[in-house]
């Protein structure tokens, strides 16, 4: 495996759906819980200048896996996710400024019917030969309405999409 930073050339980039993962890590009950949510559609758009004008994601929250069953369960509640009724997960991005090693995003998160704002870093880099867009961020839960006891959910919840993305 290589990786080297590089840069994307101008128009659409979308991502290869096989080759992509989002994940997520959050205190609970004193530990570290972890999980894995299937990325069902993302763009990327480069401008001339090698600006990044667009970035579009969505996550299907319905299949969810923390690798404990009762807790996939528990998180489909309407207190917690509410999955039945919102099933997935968007980001749009509103805005974007270059930074070291790639882009400071900021955009609007929507889940469980509720919006919110939220900022991170893109990252790009090159991993055998295919072209990896890696987004961070760390989401405060309460933004979206998710209420419980610190103690039992952490208030923070780090994400991480990886994304091997293709020219269209």
């Amino acid at each position: 495996m290589t990786t080297t930073s590089r840069t994307l050339t101008a128009g659409v980039w979308r991502a290869d759906l096989t080759r992509s993962t989002a994940s997520f890590k959050v205190s609970n009950l004193g530990r570290t819980a972890t999980g894995t949510v299937p990325v069902t559609g993302g763009t990327v758009e480069i401008g001339p200048d090698g600006a990044l004008l667009a970035v579009h994601g969505t996550l299907d929250l319905g299949a969810i896996d923390t690798g404990i069953a009762k807790r996939d369960l528990d998180l489909r509640k309407p207190g917690l996710l509410d999955l039945d009724r919102h099933p997935t997960m968007t980001f749009t991005a509103t805005t974007a400024f270059r930074v070291e090693g790639g882009w400071q995003v900021t955009g609007t998160l929507t889940a469980r019917g509720t919006s919110t704002e939220l900022s991170g870093v893109a990252e790009l880099s090159t991993v055998d030969g295919d072209t990896v867009m890696t987004a961070t961020a760390r989401l405060d839960r309460r933004t979206l309405g998710v209420r419980a006891p610190r103690f039992m959910i952490g208030r923070y919840v780090d994400i991480t999409v990886t994304a091997v993305v293709r020219p269209t």
